[in-house]
């Protein structure tokens, strides 16, 4: 339990950014980073249309419907589609300011990339998640015609409509998010904890000493506090 918290703050810095959830950037525009792997990178002879792919990143995991000749659907947040209906615009490489935005925005888009664009170099796994489905996978081509019927601007929510919810009803017909699930849970464990409630305290007493005793900052520590306090 005492690590926890740090755990959460990383989730959530992790979820915000998607820097390891999904890499984005074009190389050389920010940071040096390494660019897609090569056309070619990929073995896909091994994938089947309607797979379900997934890229494991640091904390989380980057899932796409496999539709065949070497192309991906995937959900991917987006402020771009909010803003125009020009599929090439759209279709161009996301960069980290295009998710932040999407993010922020609720926005996204359930788009079609190649499997190197859609893996940005990282390992894949095919069809992993159907062992915790057994009855419940659908057929291959069922599977690619919803992701295919799917493709283009839609919501987009961190715990409720990502990614993985998007393959999840594409292959098995119900959107469940197992990483959604698994923060829940941590946050439930962490409100559960009544030394959540004294670190509330901390610091808003905290902030109180450093901005001074103001309805900004003795209002959010009282309300905090007894939210926590109510709910452990």
């Amino acid at each position: 339990m005492k690590n926890a918290v740090p755990q959460v703050a990383s989730l959530l810095l992790e979820k915000l950014l998607l820097l390891v959830h999904v890499r984005a950037l074009p190389a050389g525009t920010e940071g040096g980073e390494s660019p897609p792997a090569a056309s070619g990178y990929y073995d896909t002879s091994c994938f089947r249309r309607g797979d379900l792919l997934e890229v494991p990143r640091t904390l989380f995991v980057h899932f796409g419907i496999y539709l065949g000749e070497n192309r991906v659907a995937h959900l991917m947040p987006d402020i771009l589609p909010a803003f125009t209906d020009d599929h090439r615009q759209i279709q161009r490489v996301v960069t980290n300011k295009r998710l932040i935005l999407g993010v922020i925005t609720k926005t996204a888009s359930i788009r079609v990339d190649t499997v190197e664009d859609f893996a940005y170099g990282g390992s894949i796994l095919v069809n992993h998640m159907d062992r915790l489905f057994k009855d419940q996978v659908l057929g291959s081509e069922e599977a690619a015609c919803r992701a295919e019927m799917l493709v283009g601007a839609t919501a987009y929510s961190l715990l409720w409509n990502n990614c993985e919810h998007f393959v999840t009803y594409c292959r098995y017909g119900a959107p469940v998010s197992f990483q959604t699930d698994k923060f829940c849970e941590t946050v439930k464990m962490i409100i559960r904890d009544q030394r959540s409630v004294l670190a509330s305290v901390l610091v808003g007493l905290a902030s109180i000493i450093c901005l001074g005793l103001a309805p900004s900052t003795a209002l959010p520590t009282i309300f905090i506090t007894f939210v926590l306090w109510m709910a452990g």
